[in-house]
Parts: C-alpha cells; structure tokens; sequence
C-alpha cells in the first residue's frame, strides 16, 4: 500500500520552494516549478538565487525521500503543482488531461500493445507530460517515448517531471505539424489542441487543409499523425463532441476513411466538464496496411462517471470483451 504522507510532502514541499523561488525571482509559479523540481532532481540548489532563499529551498527539499515513492505518486504530486499553477495562469493551452481519463487511456494503450514485446509512442502534444508518463507508469514491457511541444515552460514541466519519475522520453521543442525527426511509431496518443492554426504557409501542405479560411489544428494533428504511425499502427486521440460536426467534417470523414479504420469512439462523461460545449470523447483509430482489416463493428459507447466504480468495472469488462472478438494482429 502507498504511503500518502510521503506524497503530502512532496507535494506541500515542492510547492513550498516554488513559492519561495517566485517571490524572490520575476517568475511565474509554473517556471518557478521548474526550478524547484530540477534542484529535488539534481539534489542541489544550482540557482542563482540569494543565499537565504538557497537555504530555505535545500531545507524544504531536504524533506523529500523520492526513493520511497512510487511514480505514480510523483506524477501526482508534481501534476497536483502543475494545476495549482495552471489556476493562477490565464493561457487557455495551459491545461491537462484528467487523471482518471490518462489512465483510463492507459488501459487503452495496455490492451491495443498487449502481443508486443515492446513498442514505440508519441504524444504530439505533449504539454506537460501527465498523459504520456500515466501510461509509461502502468506500462509493464520496455517503451520508446517521444513527446514534442512548443510551449517552453510546458516542455520544461514535463521534462523535470519525466526526470524525477525515472522515465527516459526523448522531447522535441517544436510545432508537431512542422517536419518531425523520428521514425514512425506503434502508438500515438494524444489530448488534442482545438481551434485555428495560425501557419497557413505550414497548413498547405496538408491534404486536410481548409478548402477556404483558417484550417483546424486538430484536423492537420490527426493527418500529422497518421504520416508518423507505422502501418497497422493505432491512434488515440481526446477530441471534441462536436468534431463530426463541424463545416470542416466531411473533408475528415473522408480523409479518415482512405487512410485508418475506425476501432472506437468512447463518450467521456459529461458531468467531467463545466459546459457542454468543452465535453470530449476518446477516438480510436488504426492506420490502414497490409492484412490489417477494420472491426467488424467499432466500440462505441458513453463511458460511465469514472467515480462510479461498479459501473466502471462493468463497462471495462464489456470493452476487453469487445477487443477479445475485434481486435485482430
């Protein structure tokens, strides 16, 4: 069993010597995170901060004993910072997967890489790293990773949290829909960035660009990620209700049909968003190779409130049942 009091203080003292490095420093809570998580890492305070704020971080920090925690603890604690800080910040990119979502997404990944000795992921929207390090966590055979975002402070968060929780993912510093350098992988996984895309010039050279105006981010993201998924390879995406229905849909719909089959489409639980406007589902598709035919019927189901435990069980036991009859190698 977890010991919770381990997490209280990772949590309250990671917390702490942010607070103190922003209050002597011109940072934000979330860069000063950062900070405090590479001095827990690198077990010394490299700053340069005053000597007085040096002492009071070593001496928060001194309380931490990492090896007695579970990664899973990390990447609660450091995500429960991550959102303290996200509440205190205004970006509207600056948000994060849900706990439960990531490692129901888990599971997902788990079931869809379960004849694989190994296999390689990529999250193209990586943030900071909730999502992908869940997974890695409950992952139980060696994993690749790779993660790319352009949000510095973001990649810098995931970075440091990768790092206290042992995981080696290779992240790139970039815009996902500008040329990638890495060779194509089993499994992407991704929480979807919604809206616009600025770059026209980037957004022509893709097939599902607007036929006139802006083109949608998550549109060109799911054809940039299908370019970097091997044949027979799967894609898990959160995107939004209202994707199927948008004036940019029948462009996709036909495009995903040349180029994937569709496994699945799972509702998340409305009562997870303020409005239903911000509510999403789960997407599941395989990208089309040899031999590699689609379901003869897609999952497609209205997940229940993941604090319905009993409801929860039933539903996961209908799902293996599904992938037990339709998920072919």
């Amino acid at each position: 069993m977890e010991n919770n009091d381990n997490f209280e203080v990772l949590f309250s003292n990671l917390d702490e010597s942010a607070q103190i490095i922003q209050n002597e420093s011109e940072l934000t809570y979330l860069e000063s995170l950062v900070f405090a998580g590479e001095c827990l890492f690198e077990n010394e305070v490299s700053k340069p901060l005053s000597e007085i704020c040096k002492k009071k971080i070593k001496n928060a920090l001194e309380n931490v004993e990492l090896e007695k925690l579970s990664k899973e603890q990390i990447r609660k604690a450091f995500q429960l910072a991550i959102l303290k800080g996200m509440k205190e910040a205004t970006q509207p990119h600056h948000a994060m997967t849900p706990d439960a979502v990531a490692i129901f997404i888990s599971y997902l990944v788990n079931k869809l890489t379960e004849t694989k000795e190994s296999f390689r992921i990529l999250d193209p929207a990586v943030g900071s790293g909730n999502l992908l390090t869940a997974i890695l966590n409950q992952a139980n055979k060696h994993v690749s990773s790779f993660a790319i975002e352009p949000d510095e402070t973001l990649l810098q968060l995931g970075y440091v949290s990768a790092n206290l929780q042992q995981h080696h993912i290779e992240f790139f510093h970039q815009d996902s829909l500008t040329e990638i350098f890495i060779d194509p992988v089993d499994i992407i996984v991704a929480d979807l960035p919604i809206g616009y895309y600025p770059n026209e010039e980037v957004a022509n050279k893709y097939e599902l660009k607007a036929k006139e105006g802006m083109s949608y981010t998550h549109h060109l993201m799911i054809e940039q990620s299908l370019n970097y998924t091997k044949s027979g390879g799967f894609l898990i995406f959160m995107i939004p209700n209202f994707m199927f229905e948008s004036d940019q849909a029948k462009q996709l719909h036909t495009y995903l049909k040349e180029q994937a089959h569709i496994y699945g489409l799972l509702q998340l639980p409305k009562s997870m968003f303020k409005e239903e406007k911000h509510a999403k589902s789960i997407f599941i598709i395989r990208k089309k190779g040899e031999n590699i035919k689609a379901p003869n019927q897609a999952l497609l189901s209205e997940l229940p409130s993941f604090s319905n435990k009993q409801a929860l069980t039933e539903m996961i036991k209908s799902i293996n049942q599904w992938f037990d009859a339709h998920l072919t190698e």
